[in-house]
């Protein structure tokens, strides 16, 4: 009968605190008690006990109760443990089950992306990327992803430090083309690398945002021209675009578009 008791506690302490969380006024002893149907003295000790650990907190002037700060430094913990490769891999592994193509996970770094997940498909495809390897962005659907939401002081800066060096006679070299590229880029939301980087192989690349908004990483998928027709490519961006928004929303990233 106890531990019922505990248990029933707890689930009225989060019960008060998901409803405290939908105001953005706060709300009163009262109001709150009306809203959940517990008696008001209940509602107090709850209360009371939510103050002193800091996860909610009281304004003295209109007595009403808000979310306390604790819930920033817990939920800063929690974003600072997550783990981007172990978030991305189921959905890697739909990607991989759905397409049978090579999938890529990398990572911005100092003007480059780094693999970090490669996960090879049943289909035969051979390719120079490997896990730990670096690759240059201008040439890359992954690293054209990145570069479209990145500023533009630091795509220059990549731009003008690593150079344009030519990858086939399909790598675009001319930076004014480039830019105009990744401002198509930015606003379909994918990249494409149309053999660019290696003869033969198709990219589309979508890019990853971390909790503060910011671009960490982008995923893609890879094959052969063959296989990789206007009408596959059509419906591998919908299903990619989507699998983009699933990452970045397990990396705590909130769209502001709905």
């Amino acid at each position: 009968m106890e531990r019922e008791n505990v248990v029933k506690s707890v689930s009225r302490a989060l019960d008060i605190i998901d409803l405290i969380s939908s105001k953005k006024n706060g709300l009163g002893v009262t109001e709150i008690a009306k809203q959940i149907d517990i008696n008001k003295s209940s509602v107090y000790r709850i209360l009371s006990t939510l103050v002193r650990y800091g996860y909610i907190e009281q304004d003295k002037d209109t007595g009403r109760y808000k979310l306390g700060y604790k819930f920033l430094e817990v939920s800063s913990k929690l974003l600072e443990s997550i783990d981007l490769r172990a978030e991305a891999k189921p959905y890697l592994q739909e990607l991989e089950n759905e397409t049978n193509e090579v999938i890529h996970l990398v990572v911005y770094d100092q003007g480059e992306v780094v693999y970090i997940e490669k996960l090879e498909g049943t289909e035969t495809l051979r390719m120079h990327s490997k896990v730990g390897k670096r690759a240059p962005m201008h040439c890359t659907s992954v690293g054209k992803a990145i570069l479209a939401h990145l500023p533009s002081n630091v795509v220059l800066d990549i731009l003008e430090r690593k150079g344009m060096p030519l990858h086939t006679d399909k790598t675009i070299t001319n930076k004014e083309d480039f830019l105009k590229e990744l401002i198509q880029v930015k606003q379909r939301g994918y990249a494409l690398d149309l053999e660019e980087n290696e003869y033969g192989i198709i990219c589309i690349a979508v890019p990853i945002f971390d909790h503060l908004g910011k671009v960490i990483a982008a995923v893609s998928i890879s094959g052969p021209t063959i296989r990789m027709t206007a009408e596959r490519m059509e419906q591998l961006q919908t299903r990619l675009l989507n699998i983009g928004k699933q990452i970045s929303a397990r990396l705590g990233y909130v769209s502001k578009i709905s």
